[in-house]
């Protein structure tokens, strides 16, 4: 069936509708006659996929009455008999998918159906023509929401005869999928919605199966929808035992809602089925979690880990949260009070035993039960996740690659869980370039006296790698977690710890090895032998930083900067400068290497000549490549440009 009763793509302008009483022929949006060339003409290899999207359809549609029958008492909606029928004329070769759900009015017809303004849709065309050979990989179809229009797969034409509950005029909608559609009024529409495809012919050269046979819609509904929890019937001609032929009405599906069975009594494939109905997703699940609430609290839960991230997962629009039930009877879609917004991915149905029908958002956020049943949601879907690191740790690899982003953001609003995220997660660090470490195994391999997990933040493993701040931990063998990704930012600054080891930037405030007093006496009998450079230098860079230090972390580079220990790192005030938030400038520290030879040559020069100018454009040079080194921004970059050539002409001269 047709995306009924979802919301247009808000950033196209409107669209001045037809007249509701006359019968209009209208173009495709440029962007929908795209789509549709695509999809009808590209090799798909199981067009099967075109029914399992009606039915699917059709089944949300049955929901969404429901919900507004329930919320508004003076709506006429019978909802004695909600069902999906399926019918077939094999001499006019048509299928018929009719459902007594919802419906839709003019304007969603036009909006919906006829424009395909729907959110994504131009990340799908982007996709579809990155595909193979113009393929149609298998999970693009229902991913972007635009399932119905893999009806001309298989039909020449299609039409959509539809009237929303509530209203007394019926819509007719009709294309042949190529460059225009006809929209007319129908008055005598029940409410709810048919879809009439007029098949292409039977031959292999457009798809392999005949789809008015009975059993091969039989086949397609077991395969995909026997889970739905609408009958869904269909009218099939029988002989008695006289040969008489009489036509008999058969449902075709189960409509056991897995959730309510047992697990063993489930198999493997009926759950990838159910999430792929659910999710729209073509590819199986990373992981399954079945689950039962007893006590004063009870539920059940159908959870999905996917294989992969949806296009849309770092959207700040996305829609997030799992589907909501209440004894069976569907309440809502993207019940975001159940699922924490880290653990946005996550796709299923909870199923609450003594919720309200009429339950709203607001009571939802309100709710002791629903807090309890989100509590437990949560725990056992970190419980899982740390499961299969240990367990299945290929699985995990591809379950970080595609979430692990997103489940740390929990380190920041979900301070109940902090420390089952943290077992959770994995991390680049220096002592393996190819693989991944979990905090336990960092732990293990810490030094004797070392109390703190170094960490360094940057955008990219390589640059890391390549920092003046890993100088001393990489000559001494202390090991650091490289964080690559923009969160990293965040939790670090946040002053968090884990088995009672806090996180410590190596790029913030003073770096004391563990076991070097004597080497701290050194360093302080150098810093008086260094204190007139310093003190000169802070002076000319005082616009810049707040102070200039000998280094304990360096080793080869002559210099580089550090945040102060209560400061936010440049990295961080960028990001939020990028989100629009005010942040006060914050001067850096400036650390310099004592055995480098530019920092001992200077000092030298300092001493011998405090009033030679040029050895500012020095200092400036110096102040700017350490800047640089970790992606700093330069203050004034054409500044800088102009001393380095004038220095390197010096110097060729």
């Amino acid at each position: 069936m047709a995306p009924q009763g979802e919301e247009p793509e808000t950033s196209r302008e409107p669209e001045a509708h037809a007249p509701e009483d006359s019968a209009v022929t209208r173009e495709f949006t440029a962007e929908a006659r795209q789509l549709l060339q695509l999809v009808i003409h590209s090799i798909y290899s199981n067009k099967d996929i075109f029914l399992r999207e009606l039915v699917s359809n059709a089944s949300d549609a049955l929901d969404k009455l429901k919900m507004a029958a329930y919320r508004d008492k003076d709506l006429q909606a019978d909802l004695s008999d909600l069902h999906i029928e399926i019918s077939v004329d094999r001499d006019a070769r048509t299928l018929t998918v009719r459902d007594n759900g919802i419906g839709m009015s003019h304007d969603e017809v036009v909006d919906l159906i006829g424009t395909i303004a729907r959110s994504g849709t131009g990340e799908l065309l982007r996709q579809l023509k990155e595909a193979k050979d113009n393929a149609i990989s298998p999970d693009l179809i229902g991913q972007f929401g635009v399932g119905f229009y893999s009806s001309f797969m298989v039909a020449d034409r299609v039409t959509l005869v539809t009237r929303r509950a509530g209203q007394t005029q019926g819509v007719r909608w009709e294309s042949d999928g190529q460059g225009t559609y006809t929209i007319a009024p129908a008055e005598d529409a029940p409410f709810g919605t048919s879809v009439t495809l007029h098949l292409k012919p039977a031959d292999d050269e457009n798809h392999l199966f005949d789809y008015t046979s009975e059993w091969k819609i039989r086949e397609i509904i077991k395969r995909y929808s026997d889970f739905i929890p609408y009958p869904i019937r269909m009218p099939v001609k029988r002989k008695d035992s006289d040969g008489k032929e009489t036509t008999e009405i058969e449902t075709l599906n189960s409509m056991k809602a897995l959730w309510t069975r047992p697990r063993d009594e489930v198999k493997e494939e009926e759950y990838h089925e159910f999430y792929r109905h659910i999710s729209h997703d073509w590819t199986d699940p990373l992981e399954t979690i079945h689950m039962r609430g007893e006590g004063a609290v009870e539920y059940e839960a159908l959870l999905f880990l996917p294989s992969r991230a949806p296009y849309d997962l770092y959207h700040a629009d996305a829609k997030r949260g799992v589907q909501l039930y209440v004894k069976r009877v569907f309440i809502m879609d993207d019940c975001e009070e159940l699922i924490p917004p880290y653990l946005r991915f996550v796709k299923g149905v909870v199923d609450a035993h003594d919720l309200s029908l009429n339950v709203s958002r607001e009571i939802l956020q309100q709710d002791r039960q629903v807090q309890v049943i989100r509590k437990r949601l949560v725990r056992k879907v970190l419980g899982t996740i740390k499961e299969m690191m240990t367990q299945r740790p290929e699985q995990y690899r591809t379950f970080w690659a595609q979430f692990g982003r997103a489940l740390k953001e929990g380190l920041i609003n979900d301070a109940d869980n902090r420390q089952a995220i943290f077992e959770c997660c994995s991390f680049a660090s220096t002592h393996d370039s190819s693989a991944l470490v979990t905090l336990p195994e960092y732990i293990s391999r810490m030094k004797e006296g070392q109390t703190s997990i170094y960490v360094l933040t940057g955008e990219s493993r390589t640059a890391i790698e390549n920092s003046p701040h890993l100088e001393a931990f990489k000559a001494k063998g202390y090991e650091v977690l490289l964080l690559t990704d923009p969160v990293d930012e965040v939790w670090v600054d946040l002053g968090l710890s884990f088995e009672d080891k806090p996180f410590q930037s190596v790029a913030r405030g003073q770096i004391d090895l563990p076991g070097e007093e004597t080497t701290k006496q050194q360093h302080e009998q150098r810093s008086e032998e260094f204190s007139g450079l310093l003190k000169w230098m802070a002076g000319k860079l005082e616009k810049d930083v707040k102070e200039v230090r000998l280094s304990t972390r360096l080793t080869t580079s002559p210099a580089c900067v550090v945040t102060d220990a209560a400061d936010m790192t440049p990295a961080l005030q960028r990001m939020l400068r990028a989100m629009g938030q005010e942040v006060p400038p914050t001067k850096l520290i400036l650390e310099l290497n004592p055995d480098h030879a530019l920092v001992q040559k200077l000092r030298e020069a300092h001493a011998q000549r405090p009033d030679d100018e040029s050895l500012v454009d020095i200092v400036e040079l110096l102040y700017g490549t350490a800047l640089l080194a970790e992606g700093g921004d330069l203050p004034d970059p054409a500044r800088f440009a102009r001393l380095l050539a004038d220095r390197l002409a010096t110097t060729l001269s």
